[in-house]
């Protein structure tokens, strides 16, 4: 895959952008491609090898951007394609490469094909690249089967012939406006392959694929025996989950990204799967078919915080690859971020926007404290590993937005009954002060799109810069350690156990989790209520927190320490 040694992404530290989120240019209240652009000094200041920007294409914006009406455009509102090209040939200039999201599960349906899908007949050629059926009922009046949208209601829209009259159905795992693609169809796959190089050609260095483990439905769209998930998780194999028809597929795209040159910049093409599965388990075909280079693994966001929790998280993807196919992430635009989400102890779940809002502001150091650790955790393990944007920040959840703020599609369809990913999106505070904290280059600029927190400022990069114990000079110090060091990056670990851990076995009410890389390095975490001892060790080479070991030099709780040994 690549043309000398290992290919780059193996162990790359890549920095999620939402773009609509992270720096806005023109005043207008909308992050952009030129305000991200215009930050790339800090992101390589930060130390990252690449950026994933999340859809920056036209897009009525159902869904965030994730209902894609122009598959091979830039927004009007976030840019042009010459201001994708300059951030392309900039993040070059500071050794950062470009990774963009494909959104091939659905489209928006404002799309071209989809609205010509709408004009057409029953059984045309432009309703096959879609999934129409006929309803069930005397007058179809029923829905094709019984599946439930990930987003809360039906997974199925009626829609009115041209006649005027009740015509098919549409089938939409997502939002009302976000129809799923056929892949039966061979003019979809052409369609997408066509969309893959046009980036390709552009000079990107990789794909995020969106929903990599939906795609194909069970052509017979069976019923689904447990549509609310009461029973099953709602990512275990299904017949519109995990299907094998996906692997096929991919190796497809593999051969693609496989037919650009490796040598040079950005090196070697890849491509990383949104793949939410219900056990460890579910990953093995994707990671043992050759089809994608990378898929993610999500353990470490849905387990809790606690020592045993984790360790089956890391071993359950550790038997399965050494990291560098399956990178680790601690919190992404689709998840309440980690400062706020370690406040509690217990696994990820969709309540858990909703357990934090009852919780207030309480239990918020203990949250930040959590997320610095889990932090030092993400980077210190083998492979590589993504950042979200304003987890270097410790920007927390954002849990009072108004509701008349609120973009999520999940609080519109649940009636307000989940809160949404909004929390997790507001604009980034990049100084103190200001109408906008810094998210705007203007001097007067609009109202950002979600409106942020007044003690957003705390937060900000100006603020932080200066300050040695803040989250951005850890992640700061972590990136340059996790760069210099032989033993980070790819490779293998091994837990210390027993005596090897000063007699503490990994789960006990000591609660501390230990593991070494070679050459000569140590990860320790103390997960419990007391402080606990350390493993052997020559030397602290950098610490979540300013004071990391009591007197005695014992690891106080909820602190991780990178060691030298």
């Amino acid at each position: 895959m690549s043309g000398n040694g290992p290919p780059w992404w193996e162990d790359a530290v890549v920095y999620e952008v939402y773009p609509r989120s992270f720096a806005d240019a023109d005043g207008d209240g909308v992050g952009d491609l030129p305000g991200l652009r215009s930050r790339l000094p800090y992101l390589a200041d930060l130390g990252v090898d690449a950026i994933w920007l999340t859809p920056f294409y036209p897009s009525p914006l159902a869904d965030g951007g994730y209902d894609v009406s122009d598959y091979r455009a830039v927004d009007p509102l976030l840019g042009t394609m010459a201001d994708f090209d300059g951030l392309v040939k900039d993040g070059e200039a500071h050794q950062i490469r470009v990774i963009v999201d494909l959104v091939p599960n659905h489209c928006s349906s404002a799309h071209p094909l989809f609205q010509a899908a709408l004009a057409a007949a029953p059984g045309s050629p432009e309703r096959a690249r879609f999934i129409f059926r006929d309803g069930r009922g005397r007058d179809g009046e029923l829905p094709p089967n019984n599946w439930k949208s990930l987003f809360g209601g039906l997974a199925w829209t009626r829609i009115a012939e041209t006649d005027g009259r009740p015509g098919q159905w549409y089938l939409h795992l997502f939002d009302t406006g976000q129809p799923d693609w056929n892949w039966r169809n061979d003019e979809v796959h052409a369609f997408f392959e066509q969309v893959i190089r046009f980036w390709l050609d552009r000079g990107v260095a990789g794909l995020r694929v969106d929903v990599a483990h939906g795609i194909y439905k069970d052509p017979d769209l069976p019923d689904e025996p447990d549509p609310d998930h009461l029973l099953n998780p709602v990512n275990a194999p299904s017949a519109y989950h995990h299907r094998p028809e996906l692997q096929q597929l991919y190796r497809s795209w593999w051969a693609i990204l496989d037919s650009y040159p490796a040598d040079g910049f950005p090196g070697a093409r890849t491509a990383i799967g949104e793949v939410w599965a219900d056990v460890p388990g579910t990953l093995v075909p994707y990671l043992t078919s050759g089809g994608l280079p990378q898929v993610f693994n999500f353990e470490l966001i849905v387990a809790g915080w606690n020592a045993a929790g984790l360790r089956a998280a890391i071993d359950g993807v550790l038997v399965l690859a050494d990291g560098s196919r399956a990178p680790w992430v601690i919190g992404n635009h689709d998840v309440p971020r980690p400062a706020s989400r370690y406040r509690l102890d217990e696994a990820f779940e969709p309540e858990t926007i909703n357990r934090l809002v009852r919780l207030g502001h309480a239990r918020a150091e203990i949250g930040a404290r959590r997320a610095r650790a889990a932090a030092l955790l993400l980077l210190a393990l083998p492979g590589s590993a993504y950042i979200y944007q304003g987890e270097e920040l410790g920007l927390p959840e954002v849990t009072d937005l108004p509701a008349a703020a609120r973009q999520d599609p999940r609080f519109r369809r649940t009636h307000g009954r989940l809160l949404g990913r909004d929390g997790c999106r507001v604009p980034l505070p990049w100084t103190r002060g200001g109408a906008d904290f810094g998210f705007s280059e203007s001097a007067s600029p609009a109202p950002s799109w979600l409106p942020q927190p007044p003690d957003w400022g705390g937060y900000s990069v100006e603020a932080q810069l200066g300050d040695p114990d803040s989250f951005l000079s850890l992640y700061r110090a972590a990136l340059r350690l996790r760069r210099g060091h032989p033993a980070l990056g790819r490779g293998t670990m091994r837990w210390l156990d027993g005596s090897d851990a000063a007699g503490n076995e990994p789960g006990n009410e000591q609660g501390l989790l230990c593991f070494a890389r070679e050459p000569g390095f140590i990860f320790a975490v103390n997960l419990g209520t007391a402080a606990a001892p350390l493993p052997p060790h020559r030397a602290i080479l950098l610490a979540s927190e300013p004071d990391p070991v009591s007197s005695d030099g014992y690891l106080r709780p909820d602190v991780a320490v990178w060691l030298s040994a």
